[in-house]
């Protein structure tokens, strides 16, 4: 038996020589697992989320493979494990309707099971925000490794980013700019190897996240998927991990309020997504963290967008990386004291500030001198109001700034199907200064509150020119996406919220500088409309059919709460369970 410091988790399946040892071991060992790999080394769980349907990770079993290789060099034994894998680009309603389904499968795997820390395996959108509440539920020593984004999309000699190509192209086949041929043509160089989007979307902000939070090692959120880098940080994680079960490094001694304070101030830095807004509250739910949106306001404004990536600016995650990464855009910040806690404890055992100090910078064009950026406050805009009791986000890095003080007559369309049937209609009664107004999309009203927010404009106005509006709504758009887009409105519609009062021809205001969203009526009457009907009705009728369904519609938290259940919130420890024979 090897000594530790302290006693192994593991041990409590492995560690005893009566009828519940034999068995643990015995069942084990139909693997060819030798008798010596049970005798006090670390159990090191690799949390999968491979999937064929989440292209996105489908290179994972050969990242797992290097995990595994660093976990046995530093003394402990891998043990893999799947998790459900919700990915984002062929799950439907969306795959934030699973995400907390995902995490309460994380969260009990790793609790029942014999391990003594784990290492998640993410990449697409959701899988890493669920795989990390799952795992701060649990609190064992934890290190991300994500998979990496994909390499540039080519397209007519050009450069083009994943899923913001979609957006462009889509809007100029219906402004007749060009032909279906041409958008199609675009199809097969958008995604031209494995990883996710090459973007600053919501998986690449998302690992950003993870690495500013210091639940990474260094590099880790822009290291391509197929560049050898990337396999040479999975096996120094699995290295890492081992040693952070000696040390006790267990998540909550990272995940603290200055490591989400930091994460805030690197997602103005970075342009990245409004999701990170919601995933963020729901972690800093589960680890005992209290977050909320006035937090973005205090800490994320005023901050300038110094990375120079689509959908915001012009390069993508290649580029990024070639110039330096994350290390490079944190170092940039703390040298101009704009990093909030440079004393933050990383998974390395170093602070954040020691793992950037001294990190290279390549290139300014892509992350640029805090003195010329890409947008001077890119702080995510928290807006309130009447129409938004309980907030909403703007994310001004993507959007016109002629259009962030701005006041118009809604264009009402009471959910997305009534949005796609009307919106290309010739008699739609809409100009360039109207407001497109959405409802019934929030975590109740679509289950899951789908990426549907940036609405495509009206093709009449796009043969035009026009090519943005301001556009209102209870959803979430990907982070791909871009425009003067508000989002998350809460309470939403489905919940009674007084989004469900805005009728056609109403005047609202948008003020993000005052971080104000206005509807022009009367206390009396908004009261008086929001009595006339009752919003609510068709989401608790779904949810009476059952199965996941009413669990999520009847549990599920409002966006500005992180859209997690309301019985998964807080941190549950991962005391070992009773035997099962």
């Amino acid at each position: 038996m090897t000594d530790r410091k302290r006693p192994l988790r593991s041990a409590q399946w492995f560690g005893s020589a009566d009828k519940n040892g034999f068995m643990y071991r015995s069942w084990m060992k139909n693997q060819g697992i030798p008798d010596h790999e049970f005798q006090g080394k670390p159990i090191i769980g690799i949390c999968n989320t491979w999937s064929e349907l989440t292209p996105c990770n489908a290179h994972f079993r050969k990242l797992a493979e290097h995990v595994k290789k660093g976990v046995l060099e530093a003394g402990g034994y891998p043990v893999e494990f799947p998790v459900f894998s919700n990915g984002e680009s062929n799950l439907r309603p969306t795959a934030m309707f699973t995400r907390n389904l995902a995490s309460m499968d994380v969260e009990e795997a790793i609790r029942g099971n014999p391990m003594d820390a784990v290492v998640l395996l993410v990449g697409c959108d959701k899988t890493t925000p669920a795989l990390l509440m799952g795992a701060a539920s649990c609190d064992l020593p934890t290190i991300v490794v994500t998979g990496g984004p994909m390499l540039n999309g080519k397209h007519q000699g050009r450069d083009i980013g994943s899923g913001t190509v979609v957006w462009q192209l889509s809007e100029e086949v219906k402004a007749g700019k060009i032909s279906i041929h041409d958008f199609m043509a675009a199809e097969a160089g958008m995604s031209r190897s494995a990883g996710t989007c090459n973007t600053m979307g919501t998986a690449s902000t998302m690992a950003c996240m993870a690495e500013s939070l210091g639940t990474s090692l260094p590099h880790n959120a822009a290291i391509p998927a197929v560049d050898s880098r990337r396999y040479v940080l999975a096996h120094l994680s699995g290295m890492r991990i081992v040693e952070m079960v000696d040390e006790d490094l267990a998540l909550s001694k990272v995940l603290t309020r200055q490591a989400f304070e930091n994460a805030i101030r690197t997602n103005a830095a970075i342009g990245g997504s409004t999701n990170a807004v919601i995933h963020l509250k729901a972690i800093a739910g589960r680890i005992g963290v209290d977050l909320d949106l006035d937090d973005w306001t205090r800490i994320g404004r005023g901050t300038p967008t110094i990375v120079d990536l689509q959908p915001s600016g012009r390069f993508l995650m290649e580029e990024f990386y070639y110039a330096g990464g994350l290390p490079a855009v944190l170092r940039r910040l703390g040298e101009a004291d704009r990093l909030p806690h440079k004393d933050a404890l990383t998974v390395n055992g170093k602070t954040l500030w020691e793992n950037v100090a001294d990190a290279p910078l390549y290139n300014d064009a892509v992350i640029r001198p805090l003195d010329t950026p890409l947008r001077e406050d890119g702080g995510m805009c928290v807006l309130r109001g009447n129409l938004a009791p309980n907030g909403a986000v703007l994310k001004p890095s993507a959007a016109s700034p002629e259009l962030m003080h701005h006041r118009g007559r809604a264009v009402v369309f009471e959910n997305f199907d009534d949005y796609k049937a009307r919106i290309n209609d010739p008699d739609l009664e809409v100009d360039a200064d109207s407001i497109l107004v959405m409802k019934h999309c929030g975590p109740r009203g679509y289950h899951g509150m789908a990426e549907v927010g940036n609405m495509g404009l009206p093709a009449k106005l796009l043969e035009q020119g026009i090519t943005d509006m301001v556009r209102i709504s209870d959803a979430r758009m990907s982070g791909t996406a871009y425009g003067t887009v508000v989002l998350h409105v809460a309470p939403e519609a489905a919940a009674g919220g007084p989004l469900a009062a805005v009728r056609d021809g109403d005047w609202i205001e948008l003020d993000c500088e005052a971080g104000r969203l206005h509807l022009d009526i009367s206390d009396g009457e908004l009261e008086a409309r929001l009595a006339e009907s009752d919003p609510t009705e068709k989401s608790r009728r779904i949810a009476s059919d059952g199965g996941y369904r009413q669990l999520y519609i009847e549990h599920v938290l409002q966006a500005d709460e992180g859209c997690d259940f309301d019985f998964l919130v807080g941190k549950r420890g991962a005391e070992v369970p009773r035997h099962s024979h």
